[in-house]
Formats: structure tokens, C-alpha cells, sequence
């Protein structure tokens, strides 16, 4: 009898990971769940872009829903969300915040000014502190947060023109009306 048990426990682990594995094959791998959502965003005090003796705070948004968006200049997928957020910025619905993430002031700046600078402010995340707080796993991500400050979705890559319109302007909406 205890032949058969030796035997049945691996084959019970291997099944299981069978199990795991078969799962895992119908994951999307761009969702990736964040443990921060519904929990209050990290608090920071970081220098603004524009001007590095000032600093941006989320303190300062307390009240509003707004987005805070992690990007870099040296970030291929960001050149590709860029214009949605320009876009987006255009039509005043929600405030955007960047986190320029593990880059350099001067090309953050002409980085911006090339492209257009879709933000109510830039906070500069140079050694990626922040970024870590945050969970971001790379650039660019973005987190919707609430008018209390608590985090509320989190986009992995780039927001795109479907991705905005199906999940993140009616979260924004939706937040917005409570």
C-alpha cells in the first residue's frame, strides 16, 4: 500500500502542473493583474520637468480622477501611444500626469516638444523609485486613480484609441459621476 502511495504523489505534482501549465495557454500575456488596484497609489514628491526646483505630489490631485501615465523618451511604445494621449489631453476629460521613467531631462524636454506634451504636469522619475512603488514593469503604463486617490485600473503598453474607449474613459466616467 505504500508502494502505490509512493507512486501516486508524483504523479498527483505532475498532473498539477499539467494543470497550471494547460491554464496558463489561454492567458492574455498583456494582462497583467496589479496588486495596487483598488489600494491607495503610492505617495511621492518628485521634481516637475519643467522646472526642477519645483516637485509634483499626487497630494495634489486628492479630488479629481486622473491618470498618471509612466513613459520615457527612449521608449519605442511610447511613440506609438503618444498621439492618443495628445488626443486625449485635447478634449480636457481627465487630467493626465506623466512619470518620465529612468530618462534624461534634455531629452524628456525635446522629447515633448517634438511630439506634443499632453500632460498637466511631469514628474521626473530618474532612478525609477517611483516606477518601482507603482509596479511598473516597463514602459508605458498607465493607472487610472480615483478622486480619494485610490487606484482604480492599471494599463499595461500603450493605450490605443480601443482601449480607451472600451475600458478607460468609462472607468473615467464612471469615477468621475461618484
Amino acid at each position: 500500500m505504500k508502494s502505490v502511495l509512493r507512486a501516486l504523489i508524483p504523479l498527483a505534482i505532475f498532473l498539477a502542473l499539467v494543470g497550471f501549465l494547460f491554464k496558463g495557454l489561454f492567458l492574455n500575456p498583456k494582462e497583467i493583474p496589479s496588486p495596487l488596484v483598488g489600494k491607495p497609489a503610492p505617495q511621492f514628491d518628485l521634481p516637475r520637468l519643467d522646472n526642477p526646483e519645483a516637485t509634483f505630489s499626487p497630494k495634489e490631485m486628492l479630488g479629481k480622477v486622473w491618470m498618471l501615465n509612466a513613459w520615457a523618451s527612449w521608449c519605442p511604445s511610447c511613440v506609438e501611444e503618444h498621439p492618443v494621449l495628445v488626443e486625449l489631453a485635447k478634449t480636457g476629460i481627465v487630467p493626465i500626469v506623466g512619470l518620465d521613467y529612468k530618462d534624461t531631462r534634455p531629452e524628456a524636454l525635446q522629447w515633448l516638444e517634438k511630439g506634443g506634451n499632453p500632460y498637466v504636469a511631469v514628474a521626473v522619475d530618474a532612478d525609477g523609485r517611483v516606477g518601482i512603488d507603482y509596479g511598473v514593469y516597463g514602459v508605458p503604463e498607465t493607472y487610472v486613480i480615483d478622486k480619494s486617490g485610490l487606484i482604480a485600473y492599471k494599463q499595461t503598453g500603450p493605450l490605443n484609441a480601443r482601449n480607451l474607449n472600451e475600458t478607460i474613459l468609462p472607468l473615467v466616467e464612471k469615477l468621475q459621476a461618484q
